[in-house]
């Protein structure tokens, strides 16, 4: 069982009633220091400083340094006299006849200029490119395989740029990679021999440049 604590001895008990008694008092002195003490004055703190002196230095005015003399003239060349002595000179008659009839000056001569014909544009790329009629087999068998080339093993895949018209005709070749002994110029002249499809562009044939790899094998 819990012991009570004794209600004498209980600080607890008269805790409010003397923090409300403490309040009264401290606002009751207040009042009264107020009331009887209104003014408070305050000194005034004088801070004495050592006074600087400032010198003041005259600055010197700069003059601007004229610019020098210009360089004298040259003196003039003066002739001198000579001893040879010069011959008279006849002075034509300047007067124009008005009434003389002169003749036309000759046409300038007719320069042959040759007109040096434009090359057809070819494109590059197109939407449908030119096709060999036949295929890639119909070029190969168009091939005739030099002499040369087969007795030196020579094998391998030669590359040639054909131009095709609208046509389909190729206009000219050209060599883009190739592997000598001959089949250079064989491939280049089975590709002039073939017929193609023209390339397209929008529907409309145009003029086109395509490379043609060409396998060289032996059998």
């Amino acid at each position: 069982m819990a012991l009570k604590k004794n209600p004498k001895v209980d600080l607890k008990r008269k805790y409010q009633r003397y923090v409300e008694t403490s309040v009264i008092l401290s606002l009751a002195f207040l009042v009264i220091a107020f009331k009887y003490f209104p003014d408070v004055k305050t000194e005034e703190v004088k801070l004495e400083a050592p006074q600087e002196l400032v010198n003041v230095e005259d600055v010197e005015v700069t003059k601007q340094e004229t610019a020098p003399p210009p360089p004298p003239k040259p003196p003039i060349p003066i002739e001198a006299p000579s001893d040879d002595v010069l011959e008279d000179i006849e002075i034509a008659d300047t007067e124009i006849d008005l009434e003389e009839e002169i003749a036309a000056p000759p046409p300038p001569p007719v320069q042959d200029e040759e007109e040096e014909e434009e090359e057809p544009a070819f494109f590059v790329a197109v939407e449908e490119m030119p096709q060999p009629i036949g295929g890639i087999a119909k070029i190969q068998s168009n091939i005739v395989y030099p002499e040369i080339a087969k007795r030196a093993g020579v094998q391998g895949r030669v590359f040639v740029k054909a131009f095709v018209d609208e046509n389909g005709n190729v206009q000219k070749v050209e060599l883009i990679k190739g592997i000598g002994a001959g089949c250079d110029e064989a491939a280049m002249e089975a590709v002039k021999k073939t017929r193609f499809k023209p390339g397209k562009q929008r529907g409309k044939p145009v003029r086109v440049q395509v490379s043609i790899p060409i396998l060289f094998k032996l059998q």
